[in-house]
């Protein structure tokens, strides 16, 4: 099953979130994420505890890749736990993108 979605991944060791978009079926993409399939200076290979932290649904892949640019040019942990936590945002984040 494919997904397109934006997604956030989570990782305790580092403590810090990465953010990322896929049209493909997510949890091979996480699997990938945490054995380093994705070469060279990735910034996900610096861990191997990625867990989903949010998915965020699209109907396309190209606003999936917009809302994945949107929410890292916040540059915020504390805007992604409100993402979380308050659906509002995510209706309005996905209006603007």
């Amino acid at each position: 099953m494919n997904d397109i979605c934006c997604y956030i991944l989570f990782s305790e060791k580092i403590n810090k979130f990465y953010i990322g978009a896929t049209q493909s079926n997510l949890e091979i993409r996480i699997k990938n994420h945490n054995s380093h399939f994705y070469h060279g200076q990735h910034f996900s290979n610096s861990a191997e505890d990625w867990n989903l932290f949010l998915k965020i649904p699209t109907d396309n892949y190209s606003h999936a890749i917009r809302l994945e640019r949107k929410i890292e040019s916040m540059k915020s942990s504390k805007y992604i736990h409100n993402l979380k936590k308050y659906a509002d945002l995510i209706t309005k984040i996905l209006e603007e993108t």
